[in-house]
């Protein structure tokens, strides 16, 4: 691939996962552009223009998901677009927190990714979209997930069920991932899907998001996730999978993307091992449980990533730079 070829886009680069993209992208040569709520806010774009290459290679556009055409004009001439804007909700499924789920969550993640698949197939430049999932898209479906059950990317959530159970993220991403396959499929496009678990590690932006205020949390012995099992991935492998799934040509469908399926208790114990001071061990009495744990292939991501980081190892390295970035203080 001549250095022609290899401009791509981002959507919602100031984000975790997509934070890590950028930086990865540039670290292989590419001519990234990147799209932001707001170029002039330093929260969302400072950590981006200081990453290495930025200065020649990385362009900033602002860009609204449910701004219908905004994106046109971003992807022409790009040879691949990477479509990671969404916004992540995991702490609350409530409908008295969020009780207008349509517009607060579902819309952006339905019509935002509607919206930059219409300005993709415009360009008959852009060989491949990668569309940033979720896991939540696979195991909500209301099937017991006993220790003998091995999840894979033939799995897929019911709407259904989580709409009855005001799961409206798990939705939200259900819907997004539905109608991005049905697109590509009308109008031939190039399309892969990356159903990412739990992603946590260090952080390149200056604010917290979701999952690391879940994990900011741990070291409170509080759990406030929607569910006490947790199917963990670290954030670096998570940006080297969307690279790896625009690069490999054989790469198609969808991927499941988890290193380990682990319950809460499992995180509180390493925690205390890694950071005795915590205190956490008292917190979690059956922590010296057997842990039964259901698993996520990995068979087909490892085509993508042929090894993952340990989640221990994510698990101390977010810790790391939480105290790095002064938001925990042990």
């Amino acid at each position: 691939m001549n250095a022609s070829e290899k401009v791509v886009c981002v959507t919602g680069a100031s984000g975790y996962v997509a934070s890590w993209l950028v930086k990865l992208l540039l670290n292989r040569g590419y001519t990234v552009r990147t799209t932001v709520r707001d170029p002039n806010d330093p929260k969302e774009t400072e950590h981006l223009v200081s990453l290495d290459g930025a200065k020649e290679r990385l362009h900033l556009f602002k860009a609204e998901l449910l701004e219908e055409g905004c994106f046109d004009s971003i992807v022409d001439g790009c040879q691949g677009v990477f479509h990671t804007a969404s916004l992540v909700l995991l702490s609350s499924t409530d409908p008295r927190v969020h009780p207008r789920p349509f517009a607060e969550l579902i819309d952006p993640a339905l019509k935002g990714t509607l919206n930059v698949l219409k300005s993709c197939a415009k360009v008959p430049s852009i060989k491949r979209v990668v569309l940033t999932s979720s896991i939540a898209s696979v195991v909500f479906n209301g099937q017991p997930l006993t220790p003998d059950v091995v999840v894979d990317e033939t799995w897929f959530s019911d709407l259904r069920f989580c709409q009855e159970n005001n799961l409206w993220y798990m939705a939200s991403k259900i819907l997004a991932e539905e109608a991005a396959e049905r697109f590509a499929k009308e109008n031939r496009m190039d399309l892969v899907v990356l159903n990412p678990g739990f992603v946590f590690g260090p952080l390149l932006q200056p604010t917290l998001n979701s999952t690391s205020e879940v994990v900011l949390a741990f070291t409170k012995g509080k759990n406030t996730f929607l569910s006490s099992t947790y199917c963990l991935v670290d954030v670096r492998d998570v940006a080297y999978a969307h690279i790896q799934a625009f690069e490999i040509p054989s790469a198609s469908g969808r991927y499941c993307l988890v290193e380990k399926v682990v319950q809460f208790p499992e995180i509180l114990k390493t925690l205390n091992q890694l950071y005795p001071s915590l205190g956490l061990q008292a917190k979690c009495e059956d922590q010296d449980k057997p842990i039964e744990r259901t698993m996520v292939s990995r068979e087909k991501a490892k085509s993508l990533v042929p090894n993952f980081l340990p989640w221990d190892v994510s698990l101390r390295e977010t810790i790391e730079s939480l105290k790095q970035k002064g938001f925990l203080s042990i």
